[in-house]
């Protein structure tokens, strides 16, 4: 069956008793025992909830894992996973990620005795050169964020597992319709469900997909003892946004193409980072592995006062935080979503005060144009 059906299909027929094609939102915290010693399979929402397994149940199947989980927020699902490891293990960690998951390591996890080492995991000798003895993980975004950068996940796999070590992969811009990482090798998948995957910037929601039962066991003893679950209204707005992952996705994709080749040509700016284009670093993997290059732009005015300009003279695209909607959303890393990183590792990446983030969404691309187009010029 293709992912596309997969994903409409994500919840249907889950409540066989009645039949409801969507699958209900079991709004309870508790379910009664129908005798001693027995459990209708529910026993407390902390633990297990029908909605929340329909939605679990549905990311495993799309990701094509043993289990999957869903948690609060993606930082939640990040938090949790990190209680796999203990005080004096290593990590090494894409170094273009998002600013709140470097908060969550050097400002919260070192406390516990964890230490990170950030690196560009597009580069294997540097990545190998990163081992230690108490390595225990490697966490890669698939798309990293906001520059783009795409790594070999099945090499970088075969490299963690010759050492012993997990690969976690946050493949938040990519999302499984595009892109498995589990089929490349990858332990876990991690996602900001809030973003693509629920679709509509309605809801907060972290999705976890793991490869391996033994290791989905561990995962789930550290979402039932953290608790950081998600509730099941949220869990059901998440499963309506997944039915319409592949027809969004499409036509966001359709968009970036022709917006990032409008801003290539514009006198006014220098750089665009979108790997559709030949040329960017991730052009030739991506088109290998993935096919496609997602939604995510980025790019750089030739002036810092352009900056200010465009983020609050477009009319269509709103200047806001988070991504993957079905509308256009424009942010400024700078001092937005990665005010978290050193502001030398910042300037090192190339996340400076010329470069703006733009989430495409799924109005008509020649409209957003417009849009852009008015807001260099006002």
């Amino acid at each position: 069956m293709k992912l596309e059906t997969e994903a409409v299909h994500t919840g249907v027929r889950w409540d066989n008793h009645t039949g409801a094609i969507s699958v209900p939102i079991y709004q309870n915290a508790t379910f009664s025992h129908p005798g001693i010693g027995q459990s209708t399979g529910f026993d407390y929402s902390r633990s297990g909830n029908p909605t929340r397994l329909a939605l679990e149940t549905g990311i495993a199947k799309l990701d094509r894992g043993a289990r999957g989980f869903a948690y609060s927020s993606g930082m939640a699902a990040i938090t949790s996973l990190l209680l796999l490891f203990k005080s004096g293990d290593h990590l090494i960690v894409t170094e273009d990620l998002y600013g709140g998951t470097c908060r969550l390591f050097d400002r919260i996890f070192s406390q516990f005795g964890l230490s990170f080492t950030y690196l560009d995991t597009t580069d294997h000798d540097a990545i190998i050169n990163a081992f230690r003895p108490e390595t225990r993980a490697l966490f890669l975004e698939t798309l990293t964020n906001p520059l783009l950068k795409f790594a070999d996940v099945r090499g970088i796999a075969d490299i963690c597992h010759d050492r012993g070590a997990l690969l976690i992969a946050d493949n938040t811009f990519l999302t499984p319709y595009l892109f498995r990482p589990l089929e490349f090798g990858a332990d876990i998948t991690i996602y900001s469900a809030t973003k693509y995957l629920a679709g509509h910037n309605d809801t907060i929601a972290g999705l976890v997909a793991v490869k391996d039962a033994e290791l989905a066991e561990k995962v789930y003893f550290h979402q039932n003892g953290a608790g950081a679950v998600l509730g099941p209204l949220d869990s059901w707005l998440t499963i309506r946004g997944i039915k319409t992952l592949a027809i969004r996705m499409d036509r966001a994709q359709q968009n970036a193409r022709k917006i990032a080749s409008w801003l290539e040509r514009h006198t006014l700016v220098r750089k665009v980072y979108y790997p559709g284009i030949e040329g960017h670093s991730a052009h030739s993997i991506m088109k290998r592995d993935v096919g496609s290059f997602g939604a995510m732009i980025a790019f750089e005015v030739d002036n810092p006062s352009l900056v200010e300009r465009i983020l609050l003279k477009t009319r269509l695209i709103s200047f806001a935080e988070s991504l993957g909607g079905v509308e256009t959303l424009i942010t400024f890393p700078d001092v937005q979503t990665h005010a978290d990183i050193p502001s030398e590792l910042r300037m090192k990446l190339g996340i400076n005060n010329l470069l703006l983030r733009l989430s495409v969404g799924i109005e008509d691309a020649d409209d957003l144009i417009d849009d852009l187009h008015q807001a260099f010029q006002s």
